[in-house]
């Protein structure tokens, strides 16, 4: 979700706030990396009203694990597809544990007199 004020936007997360050359100076990587994220639609950056590619905190931060696995010799792919399941994983553990204290929360609330 974007901030609605320019002061907002700073510690907005989602805020597509770096141009393709800054983020993959940001990375220590090139912009021929960051396209081939996006190929593999890991990430998708937003476009600039002239069409450039621009990207959010956040959106660095899941290219960074990729690049991390790279530089470790997995493929672009491989690590786009391992990061997208990890983020699937951690998800689904959020859900779960959520749904366990509801559960437990319904399963200790005072039963009503029949």
């Amino acid at each position: 979700m974007t901030a609605d004020t320019p002061l907002d936007r700073i510690d907005d997360d989602d805020y597509p706030a770096y141009t393709m050359g800054r983020a993959a100076e940001m990375l220590g990587t090139t912009p021929a990396f960051l396209r081939a994220l996006g190929e593999a639609r890991l990430i998708t950056p937003l476009r600039s009203e002239g069409g450039h590619r621009r990207y959010s905190r956040y959106q660095l931060r899941i290219a960074a694990r990729a690049r991390e696995m790279v530089d470790q010799g997995t493929s672009i792919e491989a690590a786009c597809r391992i990061v997208i399941l990890e983020d699937q994983l951690e998800e689904a553990r959020r859900i779960n544990d959520e749904l366990k204290l509801r559960h437990r929360d319904v399963g200790s609330s005072p039963k009503a007199d029949v």
